[in-house]
């Protein structure tokens, strides 16, 4: 975060959404991370936070609604709440942090982000830490489950326009999302990956070049291109031995000390403005194991440290 975003006060979001999931309990969500107490962690470090509630969403019909695209006017109902939610948070100098909530969330939250700095003329770019990269459209997706199809949408691929029918919209371009930690693709999608042009760091490069250096290019480009980043967390980018609660989990995920780096790197940079915390199931956790490991990401990500020092120091 920059100097001028840490002075400012922190948005708590609650997206109880999870009718774009195939498995219930995501609703529970944002109910678990404020029992684990996000708010008292990010105050202990020196943040002011407001909880500004669960997102008030809005009943609407399904005209429009395409085939193959699950629970479609739920999903668009919320997606319109969580995108006027954040696009008022920056609005107001907040730091918006939306929990969750399965990933559908990030088809308003991002959208409320990109409305924010297409108004200050300065680029968006999304960073994507999950097993999937949720580019799946109604013609690609085998299941129908549409937290599988949020970056699609919200880079304008046909099929979702009616998700924001009615609301402002911006996209992103397929050039500005950088997914990292991919390890689960369904085929037509990868397909659709490489014909847009999409930045993948799956777990493949990640285990062969690390995560540093991979991370430090991204965050060079959004820093040369006077950019902002957003950031979208699902639990399911960490391995399941630390983050149990959720309901796609794929083995071979990111390491504690992986995903713990990512966040130091990602508050030593100041690019970031913008998070999502996606898909946390607490009917499929342990303890609070899950919930726990997020808010702990989110305490790094926000500036606890092991020890006070530079981001270029090294052993002498």
């Amino acid at each position: 975060m920059s100097e001028e975003r840490q002075a400012g006060e922190i948005a708590l979001i609650g997206a109880p959404v999870g009718a774009g999931a195939g498995t219930a309990g995501c609703v529970m969500g944002p109910a678990a991370l404020r029992t684990v107490d996000i708010a008292g962690t990010l105050r202990a470090l020196g943040h002011k936070v407001v909880d500004r509630g669960d997102v008030i969403v809005k009943a609407g019909g399904d005209a429009g609604a395409p085939a193959n695209a699950r629970n479609f006017a739920e999903i668009a109902a919320f997606a319109k709440a969580i995108s006027a939610e954040t696009f008022d948070a920056l609005k107001q100098g907040q730091f918006p942090i939306v929990l969750g909530g399965d990933h559908s969330l990030a088809m308003g939250s991002v959208n409320g982000v990109a409305r924010h700095w297409v108004e200050r003329r300065r680029e968006l770019f999304v960073l994507w830490l999950d097993a999937h990269a949720d580019f799946n459209t109604p013609q690609t997706s085998p299941s129908g489950n549409m937290h599988g199809m949020s970056l699609a949408m919200l880079s304008g691929e046909p099929g979702l326009d009616g998700v924001l029918a009615g609301h402002p919209r911006a996209l992103v371009k397929p050039s500005h999302i950088h997914l990292f930690g991919i390890r689960s693709l369904d085929r037509d999608e990868r397909d659709l990956l490489a014909s847009r042009g999409i930045h993948v760091e799956d777990m493949r490069r990640i285990d062969e070049f690390g995560v540093a250096h991979l991370l430090r290019e991204i965050l060079d480009e959004v820093r040369q291109r006077d950019g902002v980043l957003h950031v979208s967390l699902d639990v399911d980018f960490l391995d399941p031995s630390l983050a149990p609660g959720v309901g796609t989990a794929v083995p071979g995920g990111a390491t504690y000390r992986e995903a713990h780096l990512i966040m130091e790197m990602l508050f030593d940079s100041g690019l970031v403005g913008s998070l999502d915390l996606a898909e946390l199931n607490p009917i499929l956790d342990d303890r609070g194991k899950s919930a726990l490991a997020l808010v702990e990401l989110v305490a790094s990500l926000f500036g606890r440290k092991i020890m006070d020092r530079a981001p270029a120091d090294r052993p002498t």
